[in-house]
């Protein structure tokens, strides 16, 4: 694939913690360093009229913040290329007779489901989520050098899931909750966990609700190689 073999030789960074968007980067040979963001993650959601776009403004926030860190600290030696990725679940629900189009915004303004306070904010969100259709919507922000001020490009994409839930008992609900598995998830599940027995489908990438979009992120860096002048290349 071009984009992984340009990506070779290259200081490579994942501007994340999350030891599942690693393992997701690495099963396509990839082995990124990694750095991890500063930047404190609260864009007040009120401000995006459009909710797609909020969490590839956050993944930006955390790519700019760590490109920017390396600089600082090591100029001769910055990133060749800085990743963020920021993955929420938009709860809304979606009427099984109708075909969804998911390149459309939605209807009406849904909640925004990032990741849970406790163990009791899981439930909560499990409970709303139960039985209907979420969306998974990961946004990925990559930035690079460039020869122009401010001495970096930024470019991002988004990836959209529908996840649809079975209608679980309470019960189940709440001992899942209790395990402390949907924590640390946007949404309050880990579909490649034990949470994955409360979907009954999805519609669309699997590795993006488990939260990196891989197949759609190396086409877009595939477009990066072949559009950009010199990207990957100073």
């Amino acid at each position: 694939m071009p984009a992984t073999t340009k990506l070779h030789g290259k200081r490579f960074i994942l501007a994340s913690a999350s030891p599942r968007r690693k393992a997701i980067l690495e099963t396509f040979g990839l082995k990124p360093e990694i750095v991890v963001s500063d930047f404190p993650e609260d864009l007040p959601h009120t401000s995006f009229s459009n909710l797609y776009e909020y969490p590839t403004a956050t993944a930006t926030e955390k790519a700019i913040a760590v490109y920017r860190k390396l600089v600082d600290t090591s100029p001769e030696d910055a990133a060749d290329l800085v990743i963020a990725a920021d993955t929420i679940v938009l709860a809304h629900a979606v009427p099984p007779s109708r075909h969804y189009d998911s390149t459309a915004d939605l209807p009406s303004r849904p909640e925004i489901l990032e990741k849970p306070t406790s163990k009791a904010d899981t439930l909560r969100m499990l409970l709303d989520l139960n039985g209907k259709v979420c969306e998974v919507v990961t946004g990925v922000s990559v930035v690079y050098p460039i020869l122009t001020s401010p001495g970096y490009g930024i470019k991002s994409m988004e990836e959209r899931t529908l996840v649809h839930f079975a209608q679980n008992p309470v019960k189940l609900l709440e001992a899942y909750a209790d395990s402390g598995e949907g924590i640390d998830r946007a949404g309050g599940f880990a579909i490649q966990g034990t949470g994955g027995m409360l979907i009954a489908k999805i519609d669309g990438d699997y590795n993006n609700v488990v939260g990196f979009p891989a197949a759609s992120f190396f086409r877009f860096l595939n477009v990066l190689i072949e559009e950009e002048d010199d990207f990957l290349d100073i």
